[in-house]
């Protein structure tokens, strides 16, 4: 697999226009005395699916079923088990195991089938970050294209500069034994003479531009693509234009065209737009797998004050063995003084701040992943997917709530599911500093319809037993 030397020279001032949402949470410009919520800041979705693609190291053992929509219900559903099954070209298998995959991942198992039938079939299909969604529409590219026809045949849009790049890692991988396969980076700051025509097989890139090679400057021949993949298409809509762009180079592909859609999420935005792009389309499902709170203990804690919330937790901390903990706070300059006074505690101490580079929020969460510190200091939106083993704590400085001030359950059960994971017992604590704080956890009760009971000494005896 080869890269010509201008498909990745790109002008890094050009570039960072589009790449600085991916990067950063939005840069918020605010006196320091006035707290951003998270949801004020409008956290980019597409730095989270960045920084889900840098820290998983390989791929999630997902126990979510599988649900799987045939256009034609009366053909045969195949899935498969190992990738000889799917009688691959051998430079390609060798890709795949190469890459370390050893067996497809459950969305494998029935994505790969349909990508690669004869003749080709439309998929949309819904896959978290970690589950081998990547590998299988590269993998789908791959054994379509015919090497020796230089000029474009599969198109991949991802929304932003940086996850066009994640792809491209990928399909330099998997085509590693295919040397006569090229790949090109459709990004802003990559200028051709008008006129010039591609001769890479594969085009990797962003709306804006890859329209503008398809349209106006017509690098591209949009009638010859005989894949294309619509990557990540939740975070696509959330951007301006990109919804529009996308529709609009799908109109311009021919009839035969296999067209992939890959989404996290499915709410009934994406679903729309899926709709438009993706013609009599297969559909893979995830069922997911309700989070529970059964093995998790709660209780609260009773302050009067921010200063209080933070002695009862050195208190916490001092009376039970933690193997590692997060604590959610609700803005980034309570989390940045709660981190700094653990600090001068003596406790090892990681921040994940929305104002930090992806690339440094994906470092702070590997160090914690390894255990070189103890404790997590976290707003929301930073901690989404970060799965470590050993978290037998989840404190909930601030409890959760929505920019209307109303009970947030849907991220409490996400935070607190942290600690029950793996198949082990969990531990949630609530500090409660006012009559509001107190009502928004009575409410929390109600919608999950469980007791959470105020913590006292012979608890913290019971849960050292437990921990132990």
């Amino acid at each position: 697999m080869a890269t010509d030397s201008w498909a990745l020279a790109v002008d890094e001032q050009e570039a960072a226009a589009e790449s600085v949402s991916a990067r950063r949470g939005a840069v918020v410009k605010a006196d320091d005395n006035v707290e951003k919520t998270e949801d004020e800041e409008k956290e980019d979705r597409a730095a989270q699916s960045l920084l889900n693609k840098l820290i998983r190291s390989n791929l999630v053992d997902t126990t979510n079923q599988v649900e799987v929509l045939q256009r034609d219900p009366t053909s045969p559903l195949y899935s498969v088990k190992s990738f000889e099954e799917l009688r691959l070209k051998p430079q390609l298998l060798q890709g795949v195991y190469a890459m370390g995959f050893n067996r497809p991942s459950k969305i494998q198992e029935n994505a790969l089938p349909m990508m690669l039938a004869e003749p080709p079939q439309n998929l949309i299909a819904q896959s978290q970050s970690g589950t081998g969604k990547t590998a299988a529409f590269v993998l789908a590219m791959l054994s379509r294209v015919e090497p020796g026809n230089k000029y474009p045949q599969c198109l991949c849009l991802s929304p932003t500069y940086e996850l066009a790049l994640q792809t491209g890692k990928v399909i330099e991988q998997m085509g590693n034994f295919y040397p006569e396969l090229k790949l090109a980076y459709a990004v802003r700051g990559n200028k051709l003479e008008r006129g010039q025509k591609i001769s890479e097989q594969i085009v990797i890139g962003t709306p804006g531009t890859v329209l503008d090679w398809c349209s106006k400057l017509k690098f591209i021949d949009p009638k010859k693509i005989k894949v294309f993949v619509l990557d990540e298409a939740d975070v696509m809509i959330a951007t301006q234009g990109h919804q529009d762009q996308s529709i609009r180079i799908q109109r311009m592909l021919p009839r035969d065209c296999q067209m992939l859609l890959f989404s996290a999420t499915f709410e009934d935005s994406v679903w729309k737009f899926a709709q438009k792009v993706v013609p009599d389309p297969n559909i893979i499902k995830l069922k997911r797998e309700e989070e529970t709170l059964d093995t998790i203990k709660q209780y609260y804690v009773l302050c009067s004050n921010r200063d209080e919330k933070f002695r009862a937790l050195c208190n916490i901390y001092g009376a039970i063995t933690i193997a590692q903990a997060m604590i959610f706070c609700h803005t980034r300059k309570t989390a940045g003084w709660l981190a700094a006074e653990l600090s001068r505690e003596g406790h090892q101490v990681a921040l994940l701040s929305g104002e930090m580079m992806v690339e440094q929020r994906a470092a702070v969460i590997e160090r914690f992943r390894e255990g070189k510190e103890k404790v997590l200091v976290t707003t929301n939106v930073c901690a989404r997917g970060i799965d470590v083993e050993q978290v037998s704590v989840v404190i909930n400085f601030d409890l959760p709530v929505d920019k209307d001030g109303n009970p947030d359950n849907e991220t409490y059960l996400h935070r607190i599911g942290r600690t029950g994971r793996f198949g082990k017992r969990g531990l949630a604590i609530n500090m409660v500093d006012s009559k509001h704080s107190m009502n928004i956890l009575n409410r929390i009760q109600e919608h999950f319809n469980k007791k959470i009971n105020k913590l006292d000494t012979d608890d913290l005896d019971e849960i050292e037993k437990i921990n132990n």
